[in-house]
């Protein structure tokens, strides 16, 4: 997700080789991929937004898209695949979006760094919170009982009460820490500024765990007995076993750079990054088993049978059948 972060410099490790294939090394170990054309998967429905499209969260009965110009969050009819409403913001979406208590949770950028929470039944804007995210492309989890956004490059994980938006409680965790995700029990924080991952016990507030990761990590999900990250530093993906809250692999996926993210579903990870729009790993063996390049991508979500797939410059959200997606990877599609 490109979001407003500024351009970085980054580490190179590992990168794409000679022509169209990537050979990625672990230890002894080789396995090689050659990237596909994204336009070989169809593509059942194109919606253009605004000027730009970025961040998506899945809802039981919608799809949620942010997008620039217009500042709104867009919801979808996965029924119909029709944009059913546009809730305008007084700031830019510039971070990961969030469901949690009947409502879609917004970070927004602009001269004051805030929290919008849309109603998901009615889709009306129902606050925007004087509280905001630390940095661009962070982001914003719920658990049962709070919402959970990192509210300064110090490494302030703020526990925000969903109804009146008052911090009950915050942690400190490394500086550099910026996005947030639940998952069973634990809110795992990445260090952007880094190369960790912090476990935080989401009843008690306490830090449970520290994990190493690939270098830069940003977005993460979690799937599979495993959180996951993309790591920007070098392009590769981390996964930490959720048991024993330690990393045991890390996959080289080629995509270094700003932006991006990740989402898990039909027991892959997939992820996205602008020109290498989707890549897939097998969440149980932990293996790259394709990829596609071209042009698009930068965010996704995972839901109603499908992966929904930003165009960040062209504005645009796209919906790709799982299934399909998956036979072409395997070879067995009907196209």
């Amino acid at each position: 997700m490109l979001g407003t972060m500024k351009s970085k410099s980054f580490v190179v490790i590992m990168t794409l080789l000679a022509g169209s294939s990537t050979t990625l090394v672990f230890g002894d170990s080789v396995t090689t991929t050659t990237p596909r054309a994204i336009g070989e998967l169809r593509k059942t429905a194109t919606l253009h937004l605004g000027k730009t499209a970025d961040w998506v969260a899945i809802a039981p009965d919608a799809v949620w898209v942010g997008s620039t110009g217009p500042f709104a969050v867009h919801r979808i009819d996965p029924k119909t695949n029709k944009r059913i409403a546009t809730v305008k913001l007084p700031g830019e979406p510039c971070a990961g979006l969030a469901i949690g208590f009947g409502s879609l949770w917004v970070p927004l950028c602009g001269r004051t760094q805030m929290l919008a929470k849309v109603d998901l039944d009615t889709n009306k804007l129902l606050n925007v919170f004087r509280i905001g995210p630390a940095a661009a492309e962070g982001g914003v989890t719920a658990s049962p009982d709070s919402v959970w956004l990192v509210v300064d490059k110090d490494g302030s994980l703020a526990r925000i009460d969903p109804a009146t938006g008052v911090v009950r409680q915050t942690i400190r965790i490394p500086p550099g820490s910026y996005n947030p995700f639940y998952s069973d029990g634990q809110v795992w924080v990445t260090r952007a500024d880094g190369s960790e991952i912090t476990a935080v016990d989401a009843v008690t507030g306490v830090i449970s765990a520290t994990a190493q990761t690939g270098p830069g990590p940003r977005f993460l999900t979690a799937g599979a007995g495993a959180v996951w990250t993309l790591n920007q530093g070098d392009g590769s993906l981390t996964r930490v076993d959720v048991r024993t809250r330690q990393a045991t692999k890390t996959i080289a996926l080629g995509t270094p750079g700003p932006g991006g993210d990740i989402n898990f579903g039909g027991g892959m990870v997939w992820t996205t990054m602008w020109k290498m729009p989707l890549s897939v790993v097998d969440g149980t063996s932990a293996t790259l088993l394709c990829q596609w390049k071209g042009p698009g991508g930068d965010s996704l979500g995972i839901g109603h049978g499908s992966i929904w797939l930003t165009d960040y410059h062209g504005g645009t959200v796209s919906r790709i059948e799982l299934n399909d997606t998956l036979a072409h990877c395997k070879g067995t599609s009907g196209r």
